[in-house]
C-alpha cells in the first residue's frame, strides 16, 4: 500500500510535480492529510481518506468543513510529543502502508519543522519502508544500513542524466559509500557527518546507483531543468 502524506509546508501543483517527477503519484491507496496540509488536496488533484492533527494550522471552521465532506478525522491534544506530520506518518503505518510519499515537508514559515520532517526518514518503523519527500526542486530519501551486521544497501536513481545528487550523512558518519554512474565517483569511501563533501554530484548516466555498507545517507536529487 502507498501512501500519501499531505504536510503543512509548501506544496507545488500537481502540474509542477508531474514536470519534475513522472509518475510520483502511481499507485497511491490512501491520502492522509497532517493538519493545514489538507489545503494542499485540490492543487494535487487528491481526495482525503483521513485527516490527523491538532487542528491549529487548519482551524475549526476548516475541520468543520472537512468533517462535513464525511473525511473521517482524528484529533489530538495541543501538547502532544509528536508533529502533526509523525501522528500522519504513524497512522498511514498502522493501516498497512508499506511505501509513503510525502508533500509539503518543505518550506513554510518554520524551519524547525522542515528539518524534523526529513528527520522522520530516519524513523525505525520506516525501516524496511521505502519513503521519500518530495517537492519541484528535490526528491529526498533515506539509504539505512544499520544493525549487526548490516551488509550493503542500494538504490538506484531514476534521475536524468544531469540532474543534480547530494549525498549526506545523518546522524553519524557513514561508511563504504559506493556510487556508480555519477560525474565523480565514491569507491567504498566514508563520508563524515557535518561535511560537504557528498553535496552536488551529477547523474552521469541512466541507472546511477548508490551503495552504503554503514550509516543513514539522506539521497537529495534536484532535477538539472532547475
Amino acid at each position: 500500500m502507498v501512501a500519501l502524506i499531505l504536510a503543512d509546508g509548501d506544496a507545488p501543483t500537481r502540474a509542477r510535480l508531474d514536470t519534475a517527477w513522472p509518475d510520483w503519484a502511481d499507485g497511491i491507496d490512501l491520502v492522509i492529510a497532517a493538519d493545514g496540509g489538507a489545503r494542499h488536496a485540490d492543487d494535487l488533484g487528491m481526495v482525503i481518506d483521513l485527516w490527523v492533527g491538532d487542528g491549529d494550522s487548519l482551524g475549526e471552521a476548516g475541520l468543520t468543513a472537512l468533517a462535513a465532506t464525511g473525511v473521517p478525522i482524528e484529533l489530538s491534544r495541543p501538547d502532544k510529543d509528536e508533529t502533526d506530520t509523525e501522528l500522519a506518518v504513524r497512522a498511514a503505518l498502522a493501516r498497512g502502508a508499506d511505501r509513503l510519499v510525502i508533500v509539503g515537508a518543505l518550506g513554510g514559515p518554520r524551519v524547525d519543522h522542515a528539518l524534523a520532517n526529513v528527520g522522520l526518514l530516519a524513523l525505525a518503523e520506516l525501516a524496511g519502508r521505502p519513503a521519500v519527500i518530495l517537492e519541484t526542486g528535490s526528491r529526498i530519501s533515506l539509504l539505512r544500513a544499520t544493525g549487526a551486521p548490516a551488509g550493503v544497501v542500494r538504490a538506484a536513481l531514476g534521475g536524468a542524466p544531469g540532474d543534480t545528487v547530494s549525498l549526506l550523512p545523518q546522524g553519524g558518519d557513514v561508511e563504504g559509500v559506493t556510487t556508480d554512474g555519477l560525474a565523480f565517483p565514491l569507491s567504498d569511501e566514508p563520508l563524515a557527518f557535518g561535511s560537504t563533501r557528498g553535496v552536488s554530484n551529477v547523474i552521469g548516466r541512466r541507472g546511477a546507483t548508490v551503495a552504503v555498507r554503514r550509516g543513514l545517507l539522506l539521497v537529495i536529487e534536484s532535477p538539472a531543468t532547475l
